[in-house]
């Protein structure tokens, strides 16, 4: 993970391994770059008139040796028009120059870019902002691969903050271990990350930060409190199920905020199997739970002075002989029976169990996160969230931490019209709703087992990870959801 600085060195006598800088179309350099001009004799201003330097949004160019700098290389990255540079524009220039780092032989990189000035935002946002996009950029998947020689990474980013002193940089770091457990736990194979390991992760964390308490439940417990529609997903697979919960205890007895991730392992779809394309991504099916631990181990990092629980309903889908069924009839805990329609919607039904055991913490704010729906990413693709909740403050609250952290979640309805869709004879409503709505339809099944609860629904299921052979898991909506958590009282 990489270490974060302020940085109080002017561009040209930064000893770092690279200094990164900024320069606008239009042969406009920003005043760092300006500098650096300067003391290297005019060197970027000649490079942008002959061509070789370009100014538009997102673009970069390394240089070696300039005379007269300390930094033996410069990143000189392009912002765009000025009079169009605002925070898309230097969100977009600071994930090009982080990227760009990845492979060089470089140790220490001085960011000048949050001198910057970006419209309607501050330099706490900034640094904030940049320093996670530098460690979401250095981040590498390496549990499963064979061991490499070692080389020179990037350890240590600073930035230039000028008179401000605070703690955005720490708060950064605190979230970006969050988001790097969360991408970990997401990336690994499902025959390593089974329902178990995730079991030991939590008694890890714990260990980690002795504010968190754990408590699993196991198969025969879950039996007993009548988890029929958790059991029933379970059942097809060798790995028992585990209902995971971590308590952070950081304020007074103040009633808690309860986070709830779907920890689907591996999902075949069960016997309504999966077409075979594609299928190798659903390990990324645990990402709900995994961005679970990963609130919680940045929480514990930032000892926020609150109550905050994080449940992890962990369970296998898989085809065989003891699977449940469609046209099957499960009781869940709260005693609905529930028609199977489709063995592949089968989030929502490990979701509700968990979301009903939730309640016994009396939370004061309940969550749930889940890669839930095909139609949430047909819907928003993979820029935004799917955001529901009946709640319209608690709505507003985490679509404004989304905008914040730029992690952003986009609001559908949850209106009683799309209720009428679960109905029928056979039980008292269906596991899904039809070919339409069908992000909706979720969210409303999961409805009926949140009434009275101050409660949201967040679909990650275009969010969570990259798709494609080499996509990874992005560890959102850990940031959102910090950032939500920073704003309670």
């Amino acid at each position: 993970m990489l270490e974060f600085k302020p940085l109080a060195v002017r561009p040209k006598d930064v000893a770092a391994s690279l200094a990164i800088v900024g320069v606008f179309e239009e042969r406009m350099l920003t005043s760092a770059a300006a500098e650096l001009d300067a003391a290297s004799g005019g060197v970027l201003k000649r490079l942008m008139e002959s061509g070789d330097l370009s100014g538009r949004v997102g673009t970069h160019s390394l240089l070696h040796q300039l005379p007269g700098l300390a930094t033996p290389r410069v990143l000189v990255v392009g912002l765009g028009e000025q009079r169009k540079f605002d925070a898309s524009r230097f969100l977009r220039a600071t994930r090009e120059a982080h990227k760009a780092l990845k492979g060089l032989p470089v140790e220490q990189a001085a960011s000048y870019l949050t001198e910057v000035d970006v419209p309607r935002q501050d330099m706490a946002w900034k640094l904030s902002q940049s320093a996670l996009i530098a460690d979401y950029a250095a981040y590498k998947y390496t549990a499963t691969l064979k061991a490499r020689p070692e080389r020179v990474e990037l350890r240590e980013v600073q930035f230039s903050a000028g008179s401000y002193v605070g703690d955005a940089l720490a708060r950064a770091s605190a979230i970006a271990a969050g988001v790097r457990l969360a991408r970990e736990l997401g990336n690994l194979p499902p025959n390593i990350c089974n329902p178990a390991y995730l079991a030991e992760q939590a008694h890890e964390l714990a260990r980690r930060h002795p504010e968190i308490s754990v408590q699993v439940l196991e198969r025969a417990e879950m039996e007993t409190l009548g988890m029929g529609a958790l059991l029933a997903v379970s059942a097809g697979s060798d790995h028992p199920p585990k209902l995971i919960a971590m308590s952070y205890h950081g304020g007074s007895g103040a009633k808690p905020h309860v986070f709830v991730g779907k920890g689907i392992t591996f999902d075949t779809g069960g016997i309504d199997i999966k077409p075979a394309a594609g299928m190798e991504e659903m390990k990324f099916d645990m990402c709900g739970a995994a961005s679970v631990f990963g609130l919680m181990e940045a929480v514990a990092r930032l000892k926020l002075p609150l109550h905050v629980v994080g449940i992890a309903p962990a369970v296998e889908n898989m085809p065989d002989g003891r699977s449940y069924r469609p046209s099957d009839v499960v009781k869940t805990m709260a005693g609905h029976q529930v028609e199977i329609l489709n063995t592949d919607a089968e989030g929502r039904l490990i979701l509700c169990d968990a979301l009903t055991w939730a309640q016994r913490f009396e939370p004061a704010t309940l969550i749930d996160i889940a890669t839930l729906t095909g139609a949430c990413v047909v819907a928003l693709g993979s820029h935004a969230s799917g955001l529901m909740s009946r709640d319209d403050d608690l709505a507003n609250e985490l679509l404004a931490a989304g905008e914040r952290s730029s992690d952003r979640a986009w609001r559908l309805p949850l209106w009683e019209d799309y209720q009428s869709q679960l109905d029928t004879g056979f039980a008292d409503f269906a596991n899904i709703g039809g070919k339409y709505a069908g992000a909706i339809t979720a969210g409303c099944f999961l409805s009926r087992f949140t009434e009275g609860q101050r409660w949201a629904h967040l679909d990650i299921a275009g969010s969570a990870w990259d798709a494609g052979r080499k996509g990874t898991a992005t560890g959102r909506p850990v940031a959102m959801l910090v950032e939500w958590l920073l704003g309670q009282p």
